[in-house]
């Protein structure tokens, strides 16, 4: 019995086993297989959308795409039977568009094609449409060519604001795996706003699912998703501002930024030399190249951000807050006599003469250097780094640009971990004029003057939706208003270092700043005029300001490389900046 009941257990689950295997056949592997020859007859097409227009505050684009056509080919045309169709499609495209010769567009389809690959081989990306809608029929006519729609990035408005807007490129093998999107596109930002906005500005992906048949031959497309082209950019820059401000930089190398004080939209902002972008999108010959990279003005540096240099005495402002948060009283004032002498070294004020008796005021219309000289051993260089943190100095803006430089600001401790040297006393002096070790960028020049002239840190920005509200920092009104005082002076009050250059329908605020590129020796008596100086040994010009002076709303600052005085070099161009904004409306007095 047991034994009989042991043989129909096995028997019972040996059908469960072999019912278990049918059904599977039958059902399950069925929707399996389903699946798998959908695979075989159902091929999905990805679309990229158009890139997205960058456009000025007024809606005025700056950058947009160009409507043209791509020629593809059909696939496995290398072989022996079909070499010949290949070659002539070849000689027809050379003879229509003798730009692309034979012999190169033939290595492009060899490489490009492959056994495995039954897509169309994208032998031309772009042709522009005026060039080639004339043959559009002749094209469409051949049987193994395939014409369709194509865009190349352009820009209007060429060189200008060139190193804000930036550019697209191909895209590299590194950027396709890094960004789905861009396999389809081709082509990806590379620089400036088209590189940081990147994401937004190629929008999401689209797809069709499509039928074919065993020949990839498309019968019917099944199911679509159009791609996602919410994808402009609107910025908060005027173009016929930069454009303007493009006209009036005669100067050879340089910056130029326009700020809202209360916002930190950047109304224009230039560095030079600019360059034309589109000489990039389609790839920049080897020659182009070697000259913008070889010129000693450094057009493709981005000198905004990028550009680091001494603010010489644009520094003063923050330097004497700090000696007023530390302990020095609104009152003091030192003796002036043109140096001062630290051991064997004599430290010069930039007036030979000297200033006599300076206050803070004075020390900021007449830019005297002794002033501060004398006032910085007295609170030393870490407390001065400190403060100057707090307004921006060694930190970074924020700004929507790519890899933003943060500058210097030295301290004992910086110093120790750069160079594993000591501090000297002798540092401190030369600190607190903005010579020495600290370094900064216009972009943080502009930064800390709109605090000057509000008491708050804004971000500065060139994308219009980006809210963000100023940093408030904390600073003694009183204090704050020394500054502005003493800026104020600077344009409007007999002695100041800018007063005979500004002229202006706006009550302007500023300081000029001469940055020395070498060092003078002690053994010159006399410091030789920076017009006697080689080009590229002259300072670098600064002058930043703000305006309206009782009711701040912009600052412009400008750097001259190798202008000399700031005053002389950058302010007659600052006081046409400033007429300009009052005409457009947007200075309010």
């Amino acid at each position: 019995m047991k034994r009989l009941n042991f043989i129909l257990l096995f028997i019972g689950i040996l059908m469960i086993v072999l019912l278990s295997r049918v059904y599977f056949l039958s059902i399950k592997s069925n929707t399996y297989y389903e699946e798998l020859s959908k695979q075989n007859y159902i091929k999905r097409v990805y679309q990229a959308p158009s890139r997205g227009l960058i456009e000025d505050r007024n809606g005025i684009p700056l950058a947009i795409n160009n409507l043209g056509f791509s020629i593809t080919v059909k696939p496995h045309l290398k072989s022996y039977k079909n070499k010949q169709k290949l070659h002539n499609i070849v000689k027809i495209i050379a003879k229509h568009f003798p730009e692309y010769e034979e012999e190169k567009l033939l290595k492009r389809y060899k490489k490009l094609d492959s056994p495995y690959k039954h897509d169309y081989v994208n032998l031309i990306d772009y042709i522009a449409y005026d060039d080639f809608f004339s043959k559009f029929t002749l094209f469409n006519s051949i049987e193994d060519i395939k014409v369709e729609p194509s865009v190349k990035r352009y820009y209007p408005f060429h060189n200008a604001a060139s190193h804000i807007i930036g550019y697209v490129g191909k895209a590299s093998r590194e950027n396709m795996n890094n960004n789905e999107l861009s396999k389809y596109s081709g082509i990806v930002g590379k620089n400036g706003l088209e590189k940081y906005y990147n994401e937004k500005l190629q929008g999401t992906l689209g797809y069709k699912d499509i039928k074919v048949n065993a020949l990839n031959k498309e019968l019917e497309v099944l199911k679509e998703k159009k791609p996602n082209e919410d994808n402009n950019l609107k910025l908060t820059i005027d173009i016929k501002l930069q454009k303007y401000i493009q006209k009036i930089f005669t100067h050879k190398s340089g910056a130029v930024i326009v700020i809202d004080v209360n916002n930190g939209e950047l109304l224009a902002a230039a560095s030079f030399p600019e360059f034309d972008n589109n000489i990039f999108v389609g790839g920049i010959s080897q020659k182009d190249w070697d000259k913008m990279r070889n010129s000693f003005d450094h057009p493709f540096t981005n000198k905004l951000v990028n550009g680091l240099y001494p603010p010489g005495s644009v520094h003063k402002m923050g330097v004497a807050l700090a000696l007023l948060e530390h302990g020095i009283s609104p009152s003091y004032s030192v003796y002036c006599n043109g140096e001062l002498q630290i051991g064997n070294r004599k430290f010069r004020c930039w007036k030979q003469r000297g200033h006599g008796r300076t206050g803070f005021r004075k020390a900021l219309r007449e830019s005297c250097d002794d002033f501060f000289y004398k006032a910085s051993l007295k609170v030393g260089i870490n407390k001065i780094s400190k403060t100057l943190e707090k307004y921006g100095f060694g930190q970074e803006t924020g700004i929507d640009q790519i890899n933003e430089f943060i500058g210097v600001n030295p301290n004992k401790n910086w110093k120790r971990e750069k160079y594993n040297q000591p501090w000297y006393i002798g540092e401190t002096v030369i600190t607190s004029i903005g010579q020495g070790y600290t370094l900064v960028t216009p972009m943080q020049v502009a930064r800390y003057t709109a605090f000057l002239a509000t008491g708050k840190l804004p971000r500065p920005h060139f994308y219009k939706d980006n809210h963000e509200e100023p940093k408030k920092v904390q600073t003694d009104p009183e204090y704050l208003k020394i500054i502005r005082q003493g800026m104020y002076d600077v344009a409007n009050k007999r002695f100041g270092t800018a007063q005979r250059h500004i002229r202006s329908k706006v009550t302007i605020a500023a300081k000029t700043g001469t940055a020395q590129v070498i060092s003078i020796p002690q053994s010159e008596k006399k410091r030789m005029k920076e017009s006697e100086l080689e080009y590229y040994h002259r300072s670098h010009a600064w002058l930043n300001t703000y305006g309206p002076y009782e009711n701040p709303q912009y600052a412009v600052v400008t750097l001259i490389e190798h202008g000399g005085h700031g005053g002389s070099a950058a302010g007659p161009m600052v006081s046409k900046i400033y007429d300009k904004l009052y005409d457009l409306g947007y200075i309010k007095k």
